[in-house]
């Protein structure tokens, strides 16, 4: 006789998807991006789409907050509980707060912010996540054919800004050879008052033969005053010398660049 298990997925800020045969939804785009000043409302759409093969599926919208740790890993609180919480702006039509997809079926989510005419914090960007989630957990089977009950929550991420945080300015502030892993240590700071991403590039020239190495790039996300710590693998095989490693973060054009240089000795 088969086990039965209980299975909550979780996806959260990148499209549902359909990790078993089943049941699956997803939700376009995967983060809203709204600049809007005091008082003022704005709308963007979110399409909703249930891409099971044969459940409909009943789905509810709610909210709450997020942030990154240090590490860049989201770390999801209760709505309006962060002090950098725009969920108290962001509402939906009453009729989309609850409503059932048929397989194959797709619906647009009309999502407004709407900015207070005053505000209780001197933050120029807040955050919040809408969560769209099934409330009828559906019978799948798992990979060692197991029965499960299989239910989804797909998050989409909010960002506000104001029409004047403009600042975009991240700092290097350490860069350092972790031997023991084989890593490059990298710390940097957002000293900006909008969110920045981008990615980082790195480059290893061997001083004593001159060979170049370029490591694949590394994508970044980050909110103002974050500090984020990076481990940059260096590649399997990388012949023993000593290096010079340049760390560059690019986000945005070429006046939002930080650059970074370590000599250090890989024996």
């Amino acid at each position: 006789m088969k086990k039965l298990y209980y299975i909550f997925l979780y996806l959260i800020y990148s499209l549902g998807f359909n990790m078993y045969a089943q049941t699956g939804v997803s939700v376009s785009p995967p983060r809203l991006y709204f600049e809007s000043g005091l008082g003022n409302s704005n709308t963007q759409t979110v399409t909703v789409t249930n891409v099971s093969a044969k459940n409909s599926l009943d789905l509810a919208v709610s909210l709450g907050d997020w942030e990154y740790s240090e590490k860049g890993e989201n770390m999801m609180s209760a709505a309006n509980t962060l002090p950098n919480s725009c969920a108290g702006w962001v509402s939906v039509k009453k009729e989309d707060n609850y409503f059932t997809l048929a397989p194959g079926e797709r619906k647009d989510i009309d999502v407004t912010i709407t900015v207070p005419n005053s505000l209780s914090d001197q933050l120029l960007t807040h955050t919040a996540v809408l969560y769209v989630s099934q409330m009828n957990p559906v019978d799948d089977v798992d990979s060692k054919g197991s029965s499960i009950k299989v239910s989804i929550r797909s998050g989409i991420k909010i960002f506000h800004k104001l029409p004047s945080a403009n600042n975009k300015k991240l700092e290097i502030t350490n860069l350092a050879y972790g031997k023991p892993k084989s890593t490059l240590e990298l710390t940097f700071d957002n000293l900006g008052d909008v969110w920045a991403d981008g990615k980082i590039l790195t480059d290893l020239v061997n001083t004593q033969n001159g060979k170049k190495t370029s490591l694949n790039a590394i994508i970044f996300y980050t909110m103002p005053g974050n500090k984020r710590e990076v481990s940059i693998p260096l590649p399997a095989g990388l012949e023993k010398g000593k290096y010079t490693a340049s760390v560059l973060i690019d986000y945005g054009d070429r006046d939002n660049l930080e650059l970074g240089e370590l000599n250090f000795a890989y024996e």
